[in-house]
């Protein structure tokens, strides 16, 4: 049976998306392009459930589907590696470089961010990246979860908490170095 037309345009369209939802969720570029190759062969063999509305939604409720399925395959932790930025940004600054250094110090305060949502439990963090790096409204991101609008509100303000306490304390932790 041919894949509907469609489906292959609905999955190009929001293939950023989907990857980036897929990375954050398993941590690792390799497991999130299997996700989504995963998620499109899901969709075109089940295409004949789409009853119409978020397109969007649909694809990316697959995508999430298929990441929870190799989440629960997988038994070990996920690993993010990180440069240390530090050091490096001492260096630079004490060599006079500072478009260097504020840029390596941008990096380090992105990698903070990413080693606070993925210290994240998964629920608060697939919450945190469907709305803030993916844009989706909280009707969106209920229908993607499959929950709903208030436990999207109530996982939000959680998670945004406790992203936030950890930022703060990672960044008193690192302010002693530099």
């Amino acid at each position: 049976m041919a894949t509907p037309a469609w489906v292959g345009e609905l999955a190009l369209r929001h293939l950023d998306a989907a990857y980036n939802l897929a990375r954050w969720l398993l941590g690792n570029e390799s497991d999130a392009a299997d996700a989504v190759h995963d998620a499109y062969l899901r969709a075109a063999r089940g295409s004949h459930t789409y009853a119409g509305g978020d397109a969007r939604g649909w694809w990316l409720a697959i995508v999430r589907n298929c990441c929870l399925a190799k989440l629960s395959t997988r038994k070990r932790e996920m690993r993010l590696h990180v440069a240390d930025g530090p050091r490096v940004i001492e260096t630079l600054r004490n060599a006079g470089d500072d478009e260097v250094a504020d840029h390596l110090y941008a990096e380090q305060c992105s990698a903070r961010i990413a080693r606070g949502l993925h210290a994240l439990p998964a629920e608060f963090r697939e919450a945190l990246v469907l709305r803030e790096i993916e844009g989706l409204s909280y009707r969106g991101i209920a229908d993607v979860l499959g929950i709903p609008i208030g436990t999207v509100m109530s996982r939000l303000a959680r998670g945004r908490a406790q992203l936030q306490r950890a930022l703060v304390a990672t960044t008193m932790e690192g302010s002693h170095g530099l």
